[in-house]
């Protein structure tokens, strides 16, 4: 489960309007197309998304090249190195929808309905924490078990064994 909600969005609101972005409206290409796009390049780096874009057999993913390399000229513009950005946000809204009239037998017609789609893209810059991370050390507890048991016994066994032969040993002599 997310932690701390209320405070990232708190911050990413004070980061609202320095983050580079770009959008692209009425787009002739339904919004749940983009969004499949869309989901893959998430969260991923600048030149990543890219190169995942341009690779892509997608409708959409022309226009999203677009877009991502229109969000990366706004950031340069902002002085921030396209290797420091990922995507932050990525959402396709719905457009407006244009309705079209398919004529049909008997002087009938079917609705066709064109979707279009409002993309946008926001960047934001990687975090970069030099704090060392805390890892717990974790003590062990001796396992008993009848392997163990036995092995013990055996090595008494062979310890009095040698003690018994080195007694006689040196009695003997």
């Amino acid at each position: 489960m997310a932690k701390r909600m209320r405070e990232k969005a708190l911050a990413r609101k004070q980061n609202a309007d320095r983050r580079p972005q770009a959008t692209v409206k009425f787009v002739r290409i339904s919004p749940s197309k983009v969004r499949i796009v869309l989901d893959i390049i998430r969260g991923k780096d600048f030149n990543e998304a890219m190169a995942i874009l341009q690779s892509t057999p997608k409708a959409a993913s022309e226009v999203l090249v677009k877009l991502l390399a229109s969000a990366g000229a706004n950031a340069e513009f902002k002085n921030i190195a396209k290797d420091d950005l990922y995507i932050a946000e990525a959402y396709a809204n719905e457009g407006p929808t244009y309705k079209r009239w398919w004529p049909r037998s008997h002087g009938s017609a079917d609705q066709i309905l064109k979707r279009t789609s409002h993309i946008t893209i926001i960047l934001d810059e990687k975090k970069v924490d030099f704090a060392p991370k805390k890892t717990a050390v974790k003590q062990e507890k001796p396992v008993s078990s009848t392997i163990n048991v036995a092995e013990e016994a055996e090595k008494q066994v062979k310890e009095e064994v040698a003690n018994d032969k080195a007694a006689t040993t040196k009695g003997g002599a």
